[in-house]
């Protein structure tokens, strides 16, 4: 079993318009709505995997319940989400079928007092019993203290499970200095962190800094891994147009199942950049193109060699 800890979940809603066009009026072609925040869309892809997924984090309102509602039935995916007084929030992509582009809008979420984040804390330190690895994923809401993913990082690993960590900013800042066993920024959340824009330099402060394995997403030219084994960079075949939203979270669903799977770090990487590239095929996130994955997986690129990193 697989734990994802979604501490700012939403309802996904994407449009999809012929042309975007600033100041103008639209027609939107096809409305989805799905489940979101990033560490749902871990889960989605993981149990598109195979793998048995725990999902937590909290959920309220209106919003929350539609986003539970559509949640049932999700297969492979257990709901552990807490309740909360406030509303879930609501992200919005629309999708210019013209470009390909994406605009991403994104609400804050609700606050959660200290009485919601206490009963959160102790919900998940039972949920670590007999969990295989956990993920926390994606931004913090209202309310919760700074230090939040740090405190799950040290709870996690004194239960013995290993814990990926994907957020930015000073919760990543602080969650990094937890000691997390992976971590996973993109190229502008590394150097925000470290200072340095040069990825190789910026992932290797970040183990210097505290974390044990840095996969820092490098967009189209894939993912750079810095860890003890060695390091190695992973680019896919070709560049693949479509919507980007959610690639980052595939990638962090194939680095969950090769962790728990015990694959070596060039098979991870080339399952993570796969999946990846399938997802910007996918309408919406939290899926990939199965098809696409499975002829892109034997495509992909891994350079690099074993060794002290």
């Amino acid at each position: 079993m697989i734990l994802t800890v979604t501490l700012n979940t939403a309802l996904d809603i994407t449009y999809r318009v012929r042309e975007l066009r600033p100041h103008g009026s639209h027609r939107v072609s096809e409305v989805t709505e799905r489940p979101g925040g990033k560490g749902l869309n871990v889960a989605r892809v993981l149990a598109a995997l195979g793998h048995e997924v725990t999902v937590t984090g909290f959920t309220g309102g209106p919003t929350g319940r539609e986003l539970q509602a559509r949640l049932t039935g999700t297969s492979g995916v257990v709901d552990a989400l807490l309740p909360v007084s406030g509303t879930t929030r609501r992200t919005i992509a629309v999708v210019d079928e013209l470009t390909g582009d994406t605009t991403q809008l994104n609400e804050p979420g609700p606050t959660v007092t200290p009485a919601e984040w206490s009963a959160f804390q102790k919900t998940y330190e039972s949920l670590l019993f007999g969990v295989s690895a956990v993920a926390l994923c994606g931004s913090l809401p209202p309310g919760l203290p700074v230090g939040a993913y740090a405190g799950l990082i040290r709870t996690a690993r004194t239960a013995g499970v290993p814990v990926l960590l994907d957020t930015s900013g000073e919760p990543l800042r602080r969650g990094v200095a937890a000691r997390p066993d992976l971590v996973k920024p993109n190229t502008g959340e590394l150097a925000e962190l470290t200072g340095s824009h040069d990825p190789l330099r910026g992932a290797r402060d970040t183990r210097r800094r505290g974390a044990h394995a840095v996969v820092a997403s490098l967009g189209a030219q894939g993912l750079l891994a810095t860890t003890p084994d060695g390091t190695w960079h992973a680019t896919p075949p070709t560049h693949i147009p479509g919507n980007p939203t959610g690639a980052g979270d595939s990638a962090v669903a194939g680095l969950l199942s090769g962790l728990v799977e015990h694959l070596p770090w060039p098979d991870r990487l080339a399952r993570a950049v796969a999946l990846s590239a399938a997802t910007v095929l996918a309408p919406v996130a939290g899926e990939f193109d199965r098809s696409a994955y499975e002829e892109l997986l034997g495509r992909v690129t891994v350079t690099g060699e074993a060794g002290a990193a």
